[in-house]
């Protein structure tokens, strides 16, 4: 792999603005500063702002366990990105009641077959934002009617903040930790997808 874009800056190189959201990033339900967080922190009111956004979505939308992990599981294999892939299939595994089926059929990039209704509205409805950048009317329905319109709102929000932070971690070459190979097989990019 190559060398990170944005390196770990050590606590005692961090400006004390960098020292403070760490701080704060750790005493948070994360624990420490890690993945995304090692490139946000150069620069720190950006990542104390995606701290906050980040915990209330993992955190306080409503929605169940599996369904979060879902949407940012989807997201990560749209992204490739490796980083997102090992820590939240690793939380999926551990912390929530989705099938291990599923989590397996989403790395292959291929359609899970035994989601329940629930999971199966939340992964269409992600997906579809990821290819077209809207889900249509039929899957939009199916979540607004099982979720609310906030929950809708709440599954784009993961979404794209998952994409961004996707994004950070491929840009900045946040690396696996030691040993651990990428979790995610190559798939064939989609039709019309560059």
């Amino acid at each position: 792999m190559n060398a990170p874009r944005y390196p770990q800056i050590p606590e005692q190189e961090m400006s004390e603005r960098q020292r403070q959201v760490a701080a704060e990033i750790a005493a948070g339900p994360r624990g420490s500063l890690r993945g995304p967080f090692l490139a946000l922190i150069h620069q720190p009111e950006l990542a104390s702002r995606v701290q906050s956004l980040g915990e209330y979505l993992r955190f306080g939308t409503g929605l169940a366990p599996d369904l979060v992990e879902l949407a940012v599981l989807v997201t990560a294999r749209h992204w490739n990105c490796q980083y997102e892939w090992l820590s939240h299939s690793r939380i999926a595994r551990q912390s929530t009641s989705l099938p291990e089926t599923v989590i397996e059929a989403i790395s292959r990039g291929e359609l899970p077959a035994d989601m329940n209704d629930d999971q199966a509205a939340v992964y269409h409805y992600c997906r579809s934002m990821h290819r077209n950048g809207t889900p249509d009317d039929a899957t939009f329905d199916a979540v607004a009617q099982r979720f609310g319109r906030p929950g809708a709102l709440d599954l784009i929000a993961l979404c794209g903040y998952y994409a961004m932070l996707a994004m950070a971690l491929n840009t900045a070459r946040i690396p696996l930790p030691e040993g651990v190979k990428p979790p995610l097989p190559v798939v064939q990019p989609e039709a019309g997808r560059p």
